[in-house]
């Protein structure tokens, strides 16, 4: 479960999120979905620990800035950083160290597969492109096995058939019981995907949706029927 409580975020006098609050459930995926600016990577990247912010985040029911959270939580930014000079073999080596997952070898190299990377495993991290470094940074955070786990637009720069194996990964991770957040802006690629749905714009959350609640009722038509409504009351 992943919870977050009046979470305010400001860049000196600017308000980038403000006063946000929403819960997606053990097993269910949830989607902040707004147009780009509307303050959902500043949203994703205070419950990854990569920004200060007033207000409160829980994984699984702990603290997420305590290490006993960071252990079952998995991350995947929008724009990866990989070492330069490791190789793609040598990154997912570093992860399982370093969270001392309990994930073989031939685990590591199964995942190497499924994202087209086994031909890649001596390539330095300064010699990827960006679509193979979003595949390696996907694969580090799956290997530790997350109960939480958050993608900031993870299909951007990735190509078809990655695109169509990261969609069969999200929902092999929600059959496992994990939690799934993704940001985006792109509705067509969540689409299948998504069990509840945070429509985000000028850093506020205008909606909730779930899907059990609203499941004739077409994704688009539903953020469009409350972003446009937000525009005319401008």
């Amino acid at each position: 479960m992943l919870e977050v409580k009046k979470l305010t975020k400001r860049y000196n006098k600017t308000l980038a999120v403000n006063d946000v609050s929403f819960t997606v459930n053990t097993g269910r995926i949830g989607i902040l979905l707004g147009p780009n600016g509307a303050g959902k990577s500043s949203v994703i990247k205070s419950i990854a620990g990569l920004l200060k912010y007033e207000g409160g985040v829980w994984i699984d029911g702990l603290p997420a800035r305590t290490m006993e959270a960071k252990r079952i939580f998995g991350y995947v930014p929008e724009l990866p950083a990989l070492f330069p000079n490791l190789t793609v073999e040598e990154h997912l080596e570093y992860i399982r160290r370093a969270y001392n997952a309990s994930v073989s070898r031939e685990e590591i190299a199964r995942w190497m597969e499924r994202f087209e990377l086994e031909d890649k495993r001596d390539k330095l991290g300064s010699e990827l492109s960006k679509g193979m470094m979003q595949k390696v940074s996907i694969c580090c955070a799956l290997l530790i096995r997350p109960r939480v786990i958050l993608f900031d637009e993870p299909m951007v720069g990735l190509d078809p058939r990655a695109i169509k194996e990261l969609k069969e990964v999200i929902c092999e991770q929600k059959k496992c019981g994990a939690t799934v957040l993704i940001s985006t802006h792109m509705l067509e690629m969540v689409q299948e995907l998504w069990d509840d749905v945070f429509v985000m714009d000028k850093g506020t959350i205008l909606a909730v949706y779930h899907r059990e609640e609203v499941s004739d009722q077409n994704l688009d038509d539903l953020f469009f029927s409350v972003t446009e409504k937000g525009e005319q009351h401008e």
